[in-house]
């Protein structure tokens, strides 16, 4: 941007040399970033929609910050095994054997229901989503590329040897911290952290997505998969590389491993020989009852937030109020609070924009007062300090509270700051936030002619009758809030 309240230079972190750096784009004036997206095998858990809110505000940032953003997220329907640790059977491979269907059909419909989680949270779509099995021509050349200086042949497929790059587990800081360790133990392997490029079917078998390649036919490594997908559509180095934390400690040093040895096989004290210059991390999010991890059967999904009454946006401002390197912890407790807060703001901004003038207003109106023009400043230091959102909504809620001022400098205001937070606000109304759950059964206007008829009741002083009407209510599963305000005034539990 050109705006003098928002040239804070843009300082991330950078999980590959464990320090906050100054963004400087490759290419000037562009921002190309490749996210790691869902391996399509089944619903994505609300752990899983954080990395992607998380790489949705580092694009919109960046967007702010006047980048041409190149965003890309891969989807992986193919290879990705049943851990991280580079070992079991094909993830699509097992379920569409469990739903009795075919690999094809899994992956449309789990890619559907992804990009659903995905509108819902109000996530901007990436400038290219990439399908794994639409580039395995790619990666076979990709492979026969690196093979002769890089790789092996066992006769369960094509691997990669480590000890052929140079600073190999830096990112995950393997030579000190566990984690390496875990990829699977394969007889005739040179190194234990040696892991697959190719794949090939065992010998009287037929998988449901095989391709021929030089080592047989089989299928790809899920680590290859990423390299040749960012590398295809951003071109090496590009500039930053998301993924949960997860990804650091195996599938992103496999992919660097690939990028050298693509690239140039050089060390990771330049950072651009990893293939991308910054490296980016969200931590986890932490539910104590266990129902985070997909083995457990019943998970938390974004659809369950919906079930019971709470709009996706409040669990996108829950993510926003933690760092994102912070771990998060999930409650039911916790998201209430982020709907509270969040109609707060929708309240908030529409009592503003009811104040308008009219409806063409200047987009640039904030400059026009002091006041609106040092909150845009601080919002701005703030989203520049590693995405601080927690303080960025804070500096939103100090707009949205202001008194005796020019309606269009604080509306213009806020909604610029909400291209940042994706919150909503420019088309959220009070009423869109009240969900109702999928096992109420009384009607919304049953509820509101209650709700009336006991005000009448109370003014009335007919208190025994009121509570009666309460009563009734809370036996439908509705709590009534008295005194909220806020002026919800009822509620479905």
């Amino acid at each position: 941007m050109t705006d003098a309240a928002v040239q804070n230079p843009l300082r991330l972190f950078n999980s590959l040399t464990r320090r906050l750096e100054v963004f400087e784009p490759v290419h000037a004036g562009e921002a190309r970033v490749y996210s790691c997206g869902p391996t399509v095998y089944n619903y994505p858990h609300i752990g899983n929609m954080r990395a992607y809110v998380f790489a949705d505000v580092l694009g919109r940032t960046l967007s702010w910050k006047g980048y041409k953003l190149t965003h890309v997220i891969n989807i992986t329907d193919v290879g990705h095994l049943t851990d991280d640790a580079d070992a079991g059977e094909d993830k699509m491979e097992k379920m569409a054997a469990e739903r009795a269907q075919s690999m094809w059909d899994i992956a449309e419909h789990y890619k559907q229901a992804y990009w659903a989680d995905v509108r819902a949270l109000n996530i901007r779509q990436p400038a290219r989503w990439t399908v794994a099995t639409d580039y395995v021509e790619q990666m076979i050349e990709f492979a026969k590329g690196i093979a002769e200086k890089h790789c092996y042949e066992l006769d369960s497929g094509l691997y990669f040897d480590v000890s052929t790059v140079a600073d190999y587990g830096r990112l995950a800081r393997a030579n000190t911290e566990e984690g390496e360790g875990r990829i699977e133990a394969v007889e005739g392997k040179r190194n234990p952290q040696d892991f697959a490029i190719w794949r090939k079917t065992p010998p009287g078998e037929k998988r449901q997505m095989e391709w021929d390649s030089p080592w047989g036919r089989g299928a790809p490594g899920w680590h290859l998969e990423c390299s040749v997908m960012s590398g295809a559509v951003l071109g090496f180095p590009f500039d930053i590389h998301t993924g949960g934390i997860d990804h650091r400690e195996i599938h992103h040093p496999n992919e660097i491993a690939q990028n050298q040895a693509h690239c140039c096989t050089n060390g990771l004290d330049d950072p651009r020989n990893s293939g991308a210059r910054i490296w980016m991390h969200n931590n986890f999010l932490v539910e104590r009852s266990g129902k985070m991890s997909k083995s457990s059967g019943e998970f938390l999904r974004l659809q369950l937030l919906i079930d019971k009454g709470y709009h996706p946006l409040a669990y996108r401002l829950m993510c926003l109020q933690a760092h994102y390197r912070s771990e998060l912890e999930f409650s039911w407790e916790g998201l209430q609070a982020a709907l509270t807060r969040l109609k707060r703001m929708v309240m908030g901004f529409g009592k503003w924009r009811g104040k308008l003038p009219g409806t063409d207003v200047p987009g640039d109106s904030w400059e026009r007062e002091r006041v609106t023009r040092d909150l845009v400043a601080r919002f701005d230091a703030a989203i520049a300090s590693d995405l601080n959102t927690a303080e960025a909504l804070t500096v939103l809620e100090e707009m949205l509270a202001l008194k005796k001022i020019a309606p269009e400098c604080v509306v213009t205001a806020a909604a610029k700051m909400d291209t940042v937070l994706g919150l909503g606000l420019g088309r959220l109304e009070r009423a869109d936030l009240r969900i109702r759950p999928k096992a109420a059964t009384i009607t919304e206007d049953h509820i509101e002619s209650s709700i009336e008829f006991r005000k009448e009741l109370r003014a009335q002083q007919n208190y025994a009758g009121a509570d009666r009407v309460r009563d009734e209510l809370a036996a439908a599963g509705v709590e009534v809030m008295d005194g909220d305000p806020l002026g919800w005034e009822w509620k479905l539990g």
